[in-house]
């Protein structure tokens, strides 16, 4: 069964006139998009469908919130203590809508993240630290930390990413977005296939004509489970075939969203995409996530958040975070005004001495992509 949030992606994906597209070769190609292809000066209308969107998802939250209130009516009543414990206050979804951009998961992250917590809890001085450390608080949560793998302190758990890279020849660019375009909406819109696509883009600014697409499965068994179904298709080995005769090179990691920052729902705000590519220190991965929770409260003030990564198969210390403009220079006046926020200089502070090496791409998003 898929979970809510899968049903709104795929209500809110491409229309179903493009996911039927036939595989076999069309008779002309399509191009594929580029940097040149987004309008200047276009930051007024994406705000304003930015901001459109944040208010339909504010809405949808709270008529979930009143349905699950409905329900709880209907049943004995727990005790006040246990019931405030697990319910999100009435005022999250009102902060996620008000608090600037990229803030429309922050909150509801950051509950589930006190809830994991609260359930992950061991009585004091039972860690095998717990005799170095002298008993403090702090002593223990590092002791507890350390005993948990990063991916029950840092990920939400739910849900694993793939993130492909396709370094496609230059001459092949628009063979290649044809053939692609033909597979991967049909594969997203295949349920026996329990995997959504994310979104897919081209580079334009970095590794120039290499394709990023990101997917979304339901743990690794849900991973394990549509790498099957897909490579047992009866149209894979054509498609498989085609694809290696049009790109260079092919890297894939396996991620997990960080709990502070899910990643948003499919959405058409237009613009450009930025891809912000970390690789840290061994060792720094639980710091770097302490002080980003903090710096995406000044970050989603004046920029919009799509979604940020760590890698777990693949690439390990590799962070990933995508943000999402109207234009190149709306980008820059955004990361300037960061600056002006309280508590954001401190996070670069912090978290650049982490850092091994870092990338960026521009991108602009493939006409399939669910985020655009």
């Amino acid at each position: 069964m898929f979970s809510k949030r899968a049903v709104t992606r795929v209500a809110t994906s491409t229309p179903s006139s493009t996911l039927t597209r036939p595989f076999s070769s069309a008779q002309f190609l399509q191009r594929a998009p580029a940097l040149s292809d987004v309008q200047p000066n276009n930051a007024e209308p994406f705000d304003k469908k930015q901001k459109d969107f944040r208010d339909n998802l504010a809405a949808q939250s709270k008529k979930q919130r009143e349905a699950e209130r409905s329900s709880r009516s209907t049943t004995p009543a727990k005790s006040s203590s246990s019931m405030s414990s697990s319910v999100v206050p009435d005022n999250a979804v009102t902060m996620q809508a008000s608090e600037g951009l990229g803030s429309l998961s922050t909150a509801t992250g950051e509950a589930a993240r006190q809830q994991d917590d609260a359930s992950n809890k061991k009585k004091p001085g039972t860690g095998r630290l717990s005799n170095l450390i002298y008993g403090t608080e702090e002593g223990r949560e590092m002791d507890r930390d350390i005993e948990r793998s990063f991916s029950q302190v840092l990920a939400r758990g739910k849900y694993v990413h793939s993130i492909v890279f396709h370094e496609v020849k230059p001459d092949k660019v628009d063979e290649y977005v044809d053939l692609v375009s033909g597979w991967y909406p049909k594969v997203a819109s295949n349920p026996e296939n329990k995997v959504h696509l994310v979104g897919s883009w081209r580079t334009e600014v970095g590794d120039c004509d290499t394709f990023v697409h990101i997917w979304e499965y339901q743990r690794y068994e849900g991973y394990h489970a549509s790498l099957h179904n897909i490579q047992n298709h009866p149209e894979f080995a054509d498609f498989d075939k085609k694809l290696k005769k049009l790109i260079e090179n092919k890297k894939t990691s396996l991620m997990q969203e960080f709990r502070f920052w899910p990643t948003t729902p499919p959405r058409q705000l237009g613009g450009v995409f930025e891809l912000r590519s970390y690789t840290l220190h061994p060792g720094n991965l639980l710091e770097w996530e302490t002080h980003w929770q903090k710096g995406l409260a000044a970050r989603r003030e004046v920029m919009e958040g799509v979604g940020a990564w760590f890698v777990q198969i693949g690439d390990l210390n590799t962070v990933h975070h995508l943000w999402q403009f109207a234009d190149l220079e709306e980008r820059r006046a955004r990361r300037e005004q960061s600056w002006s926020v309280p508590g954001w200089g401190e996070t670069v502070h912090r978290t650049v001495p982490l850092i091994q090496t870092m990338k960026s791409r521009i991108m602009v998003p493939m006409p399939w992509s669910p985020i655009a």
